[in-house]
């Protein structure tokens, strides 16, 4: 995956079995259009016109044929399932301790679209994450930035779902809050700076909460999830290419013989899915879905994807008939069926796929062995991965303070309600000359300890006047 820094040419096909020199620069030559087109929606997986359809969003959609009519959720089902998840997510520390498996089997089922943004960021810990670092994004976001990456960022912008209401417009909020959140990263991390691939992954973010609560999402993405995979040397990718490679080999010997036979390194197809996370690769629904199993169960599920969409495209004699050299093979890779990538389909295979988080850190160190004997020891120091929701809880406890609703009405000064219980002394009392510092309006008249601060103590003008939201709590809403 490229890192932008003004794009690289294509390569040349018959150049992609050499080896890697393994920069975003160079990936970016050598890999070909299957990376120069990233971030945009006219050809994002190569295929022809009749195989090929966008919704009216720009989304990549199956053909009628090989998807047939989208299964809807019943609305009586939708509401249960809702009322399910807001108990959850308001009591998110203790599900999370004693009922986690509850919580994979919701998430496999779908995530309500309603709360789905609030629950990516519970299973993702970026709700933790913000409440520890209030008012840091808004300190990144006043900051000039580095011109070398505002440049790129602002090239990116509209290439990210230009057919989105939210993105449709240059200059439009979606477009603002899309360079806001990419140019706080870079000032967050500034030893990675930017890199194309983040650019989908935090539109999808904006596509389901504001802008703040999108950063740190994306942070824990970077982090936790998926880390050094936006690094300068992209190390973390290739490793996990050949993670991916040595997996297939047990899922799908015959894909991974095509591919070993027609020298094709993983690299060269895997690297816009994994480091999207197959938002620029999947039909919107089936994005959707991976990306609820993504947050709860961690990489397994990118991995599983992969390995889904290999063993179903290259996986049988009779599918290697029309890929009989490398070209036709990455044509097909870059063209996948509908068929498979259909919401029901898919998910279901790669819930059923035997590929376990052990598995994955085995062959981790397996390959990062075979990686310092051929190329020294890794130059990026990334934080170690951790796998999925219950991994992240464990390692970053909650306070309760953390996951603690904050109120999305603000109650206006006024005096407060008197209990049942005490009118009979307030009757008592109002009989005697009245306390001014015993006044029920003491308290609400706007002076400091008001209702008000009471409720909303932490949030500054300026934090209000970013947001298009009132309060923290209100993405509960924010579709």
């Amino acid at each position: 995956m490229a890192k932008s820094r003004g794009g690289g040419g294509p390569g040349s096909p018959g150049g992609r079995h050499h080896s890697l020199a393994g920069t975003r620069e160079s990936l970016a030559e050598q890999g070909g259009d299957e990376l120069s087109s990233l971030g945009s929606d006219s050809e994002v997986n190569g295929g022809g016109p009749e195989e090929r359809r966008v919704d009216k969003f720009g989304f990549i959609v199956g053909s009628r044929s090989a998807e047939g009519p989208l299964e809807e959720v019943p609305l009586e089902v939708l509401r249960q399932r809702e009322s399910k998840w807001l108990d959850m997510l308001n009591n998110w520390d203790k599900w999370m301790a004693k009922k986690h498996k509850k919580i994979r089997l919701r998430c496999q089922k779908g995530i309500p679209p309603s709360l789905r943004g609030r629950a990516w960021q519970y299973l993702s810990g970026s709700k933790v994450k913000l409440e520890q670092n209030i008012g840091k994004f808004d300190e990144l976001d006043l900051l000039p930035g580095d011109p070398k990456w505002l440049d790129v960022i602002e090239r990116d912008l509209h290439r990210q779902f230009p057919f989105h209401e939210m993105f449709v417009s240059r200059g439009g909020h979606g477009q603002q809050d899309l360079f806001r959140v990419l140019k706080a990263y870079t000032l967050y991390r500034p030893e990675e700076g930017y890199c194309q691939a983040q650019a989908p992954i935090a539109a999808v973010l904006l596509m389901h909460m504001p802008a703040e609560q999108a950063f740190w999402c994306l942070v824990q993405i970077c982090e936790k999830y998926l880390p050094g995979y936006y690094s300068e040397k992209l190390e973390a990718i290739q490793l996990d290419g050949q993670i991916l490679f040595s997996l297939l080999h047990k899922v799908s010997p015959v894909a991974y013989k095509h591919l070993s036979k027609q020298k094709i390194d993983p690299i060269l197809y895997m690297t816009e899915w994994f480091m999207c996370a197959f938002s620029r690769t999947l039909p919107w629904s089936s994005v959707l879905r991976v990306w609820d199993m993504f947050f709860c169960e961690g990489v397994k599920i990118i991995f599983r994807v992969g390995l889904v969409l290999l063993k179903h495209t290259l996986g049988s004699s009779d599918k290697l008939k029309s890929c009989q050299g490398q070209y036709e093979t990455m044509e097909r890779l870059r063209a996948l069926s509908p068929k498979i990538m259909q919401e029901t389909f898919l998910v279901q295979e790669v819930i059923e796929l035997p590929v376990t988080e052990r598995q994955i850190e085995r062959e981790h160190l397996i390959q990062l062995k075979k990686w310092r004997e051929t190329h020294g020891e890794l130059q990026c120091k990334s934080p170690p991965r951790l796998h999925g929701a219950k991994a992240i809880s464990e390692a970053e406890p909650p306070t309760h303070k953390a996951l603690e609703p904050v109120p999305s009405i603000i109650v206006p000064p006024g005096p407060a309600p008197v209990p049942k219980a005490r009118k009979s002394k307030e009757k008592n009392r109002e009989k005697g000359p009245a306390s001014p510092a015993n006044g029920p309006g003491a308290e609400g008249n706007g002076a400091p300890g008001s209702t008000r601060e009471l409720l909303h103590p932490q949030v500054s003008p300026h934090h209000q006047s970013k947001e298009s939201l009132s309060s923290r709590e209100s993405e509960d809403t924010y579709l």
